[in-house]
């Protein structure tokens, strides 16, 4: 029996109320898909992760785990995670970055706007523009529902975010990236570099307070809803340095903020959770300084993950993304003496000349 059939019949049997339609809701960058149930009574999210690539135990466990800590994750209405099917309740179609690229291109001078492409300012014209104190309250609502996850943390609940994981997310790049995207091969002088590179990201990653982090908390994944956000594919969360998850939305590697916005954010962020009681450093220029090292491992990382993306299983989606991660790490590396010689590296891969920023 084809699998979608088998699915249909799953969810005819979970379902409250007979099923009027199935459709394809969205897919993600693994192997899970998403379908939209119809019922007279409402409709509902149904995800198929085949069991031969995808395990959805972690997904399972860590909704109600976040649930129980006041975020807003799917209910799972019904699980089969042999076959593995979920039935989710339906937060809709309003991600926050569908929210925030409904922003005209010709917002005034000084506004919230995001740096958009030309293509994403031409399908933006037209719609609606949310207004600054909408992205604000979006940004706000993220940061309590982080706060709140973050508070709930405890040690072995979740996988550590540890050396080797971080070290095998950052050899993505060479072995992705440079290797098989831009077909680079690297003088033993540059594998040394990055050798060091590494060596120096991972001793500030490793040293910062440990939470749960997300993972992938950015605008793709946070839904507009009531209580706001929802929250979505958070089955990869580990237990790992505070401020990951930060650097996902604020860094984020499908909308564009000015950095005196993300600064603005980042120090509210920090702010409330100081008076939370989360284990931020008392200064914020060691947080800031935490932050943008912790995106230099995401976005080297990141790099690697969207050229896999393309080259093994073929989603040419991602390769759009690439220009805006390379230019938070470059902006990121411009700061800091320690991250010169990866600068320069990166200088010599693009042919490129650094430029000045903001410096902690």
């Amino acid at each position: 029996m084809e699998r979608t059939e088998r699915l249909r019949q799953w969810v005819e049997s979970a379902l409250p109320a007979p099923l009027l339609a199935l459709e394809v809701a969205s897919a993600d960058a693994s192997f899970r898909r998403y379908f939209r149930a119809r019922t007279a009574a409402g409709s509902y999210i149904v995800m198929d992760a085949p069991p031969s690539h995808e395990d959805c135990r972690p997904y399972i466990h860590i909704a109600r785990l976040f649930r129980a800590a006041g975020a807003n994750t799917p209910e799972i209405l019904a699980e089969n995670p042999a076959e593995g099917f979920l039935l989710l309740s339906d937060f809709g179609d309003t991600t926050y970055l569908a929210a925030l690229t409904r922003q005209s291109a010709g917002a005034p001078a000084g506004s919230l706007a995001p740096t958009l492409s030309q293509g994403e300012r031409e399908q933006s014209l037209g719609q609606n523009r949310i207004d600054d104190d909408t992205a604000d309250g979006l940004y706000r609502d993220a940061n309590a529902a982080l706060i709140q996850i973050q508070l709930a943390s405890r040690p072995g609940e979740l996988p550590d975010y540890d050396e080797a994981l971080l070290t095998r997310e950052l050899r993505l790049f060479p072995e992705w990236y440079l290797a098989k995207h831009l077909k680079f091969e690297l003088s033993a002088e540059q594998s040394a570099l990055l050798d060091t590179t590494f060596r120096a990201i991972l001793d500030n990653n490793l040293a910062q307070a440990k939470v749960y982090v997300h993972r992938d908390w950015h605008s793709r994944n946070l839904m507009v809803t009531e209580p706001n956000p929802g929250v979505l594919d958070f089955q990869d969360a580990v237990y790992g340095p505070i401020t990951y998850d930060l650097v996902s939305i604020y860094k984020d590697a499908y909308i564009k903020w000015d950095e005196a916005r993300v600064l603005d954010w980042t120090i509210r962020y920090w702010e409330a959770a100081r008076r939370a009681g989360l284990p931020v450093p008392a200064d914020f220029a060691d947080f800031y300084r935490d932050f943008e090292w912790m995106g230099v491992q995401r976005h080297i990382k990141v790099l690697g993950i969207f050229a896999r993306l393309y080259h093994r299983d073929g989603k040419a989606g991602y390769l759009k993304d690439m220009p805006l991660v390379m230019h938070y790490l470059r902006r990121a590396c411009e700061r800091y003496n320690a991250l010169a010689p990866f600068l320069r590296f990166l200088d010599a891969l693009e042919g490129r000349q650094a430029e000045v920023g903001y410096t902690f």
